[in-house]
């Protein structure tokens, strides 16, 4: 009942178009920060590395063995994978624009932040952003993907059909 309304209702996409514009300032501005400021995420990923010791750890060992053996060599690869996917998960939220693949995007970089021992909003954001993705296409209804989803419905409709024809 909860899920049918959170997809089907007009109230519904009023609300989650203000929780996704929420989301979409914040990883907008986290995004730009970086981008214009030359984001080095080399110091944060061995903190996080360094998190995976101690008598109380906050960075599971697997994780950490990730960030040490692939992460932190490809740190270059990593500051530009964070800083670029903060600015386009934030403007795709913020203006509805293919809106459940940027919330799904954000969610993964949600959990590698937690991963690597950061709270912050992080889990604030990973709720939010389930609400997002649970209603599919009526969390972008107002937005850009009121024009854009049903283009690519009808491209899909088209190819399926000249695929049978053949």
């Amino acid at each position: 009942m909860f899920v049918n309304w959170l997809r089907e209702n007009q109230l519904s996409s009023g609300l989650l178009t203000i929780i996704r514009l929420y989301l979409g300032y914040s990883w907008l501005k986290a995004g730009y920060i970086k981008v214009a400021g030359g984001f080095d995420a080399s110091g944060y990923l061995q903190g996080a590395i360094a998190k995976a010791t101690g008598e109380n750890p906050t960075v599971q060992g697997w994780w950490a063995s990730f960030l040490e053996g692939f992460a932190l060599p490809n740190a270059g690869l990593f500051s530009f994978l964070v800083a670029w996917g903060e600015l386009l998960v934030g403007l795709g939220l913020f203006l509805g624009c293919l809106t459940t693949a940027a919330a799904f995007f954000g969610i993964i970089m949600n959990f590698a932040f937690i991963f690597s021992g950061t709270i912050s909003t992080n889990p604030q954001m990973i709720l939010l952003t389930i609400f997002i993705l649970v209603a599919g296409y009526n969390a972008g209804k107002i937005g850009i993907d009121r024009f854009i989803i049903p283009y690519i419905k009808l491209k899909t409709k088209r190819k399926d059909n000249t695929a049978e024809i053949s």
